[in-house]
């Protein structure tokens, strides 16, 4: 197992023996691995504190814990290429999907299943499948500045995301097939799909709390793509492939994407009409600045 280069760009979370720093099979130390306590006597079945007495123990002013928070989100970082030695635990795995499965979801109805995939075949496979999609965006002259898949392949941890689309009937609809029960299923499709894309974002923080780099593939929803991999995975037919995760010890130091700033995305009780962008303005930031954010590191972003 190798142990990927420290470095500055990416620190790795306040965990002293994440996988990005010593390379070891656990991210964790004992003490560490306190953290980890309730969400393992919930996967046991045992009850974890009330939210009565957090509230009582823990008031709305836990700053700390916030900024304790922010560090992994400001530690989940994208990378396409990874240390293709090192070898994630299963129970690294197990560790992230059960932060998924704490999600939150449209009627508690969970649409979700994960298919942790741990054979090189399988992995190559699936990358094989992009590799071929990017050469495909090209053949149809398609203006998008798409990734390398080929870090896919080699990516140490690998977990597809499966929805069911059934669970739409347990959102408000009539079931009736008329105009009005169009409108409400159109809108109860969104809520399954916020509601797995809540989930996954879940799972992408695990990640990064353990340490690792993360790869969020969405390019996976054609229909081309569910018939060619669904018998791969053996996924049956009424399930959905949504997306794919991959995390691993970065191969070289990933950089923090250019973000927009706090006062652009906020508005107070009203929209402010001032940063409403016409349709120009976002064909403009396609042509212009879509590639330079994708691929560049904020700090070289004006």
């Amino acid at each position: 197992m190798s142990t990927p280069a420290v470095s500055p760009a990416f620190p790795g979370p306040p965990c002293s023996n994440s996988p990005i720093r010593s390379g070891l099979p656990h991210a964790c130390d004992a003490g560490d691995s306190l953290r980890y306590s309730r969400m393992a006597d919930l996967g046991k079945g045992r009850r974890a504190m009330t939210d009565d007495a957090l509230m009582e123990t823990e008031p709305f002013n836990q700053t700390g814990r916030y900024e304790q928070f922010m560090e992994v989100i400001r530690a989940r970082m994208t990378s396409r290429e990874f240390d293709a030695d090192y070898v994630v635990p299963r129970e690294h795995h197990e560790m992230i999907i059960e932060a998924a499965r704490h999600a939150p979801s449209g009627a508690d109805a969970q649409p979700w299943h994960f298919i942790a995939i741990t054979e090189p075949g399988i992995k190559d496979q699936l990358g094989e499948h992009f590799v071929q999609e990017r050469y495909r965006r090209k053949e149809l002259g398609m203006n998008f500045p798409s990734p390398n898949y080929r870090g896919m392949k080699t990516a140490p941890g690998l977990i597809v995301v499966v929805a069911d689309f059934r669970y739409v009937k347990a959102f408000p609809v009539l079931g009736d097939g008329s105009e009005q029960d169009r409108l409400y299923t159109e809108n109860a499709e969104r809520i399954l799909l916020q509601s797995v894309a809540a989930s996954t974002m879940a799972a992408h923080l695990a990640a990064a709390s353990l340490g690792y780099a993360v790869w969020w593939v969405t390019a996976i929803g054609q229909e081309e793509a569910q018939r060619e991999l669904r018998p791969l995975l053996g996924v049956p037919d009424e399930l959905a492939l949504m997306d794919i995760m991959c995390f691993g010890p970065p191969k070289k130091p990933p950089y923090k994407r250019w973000k927009k700033r706090l006062d652009e995305v906020l508005s107070w009780d009203r929209y402010d009409r001032t940063k409403f962008q016409t349709a120009a303005d976002i064909d403009a930031w396609i042509e212009n600045d879509r590639a330079r954010v994708m691929y560049r590191d904020e700090s070289r972003i004006d």
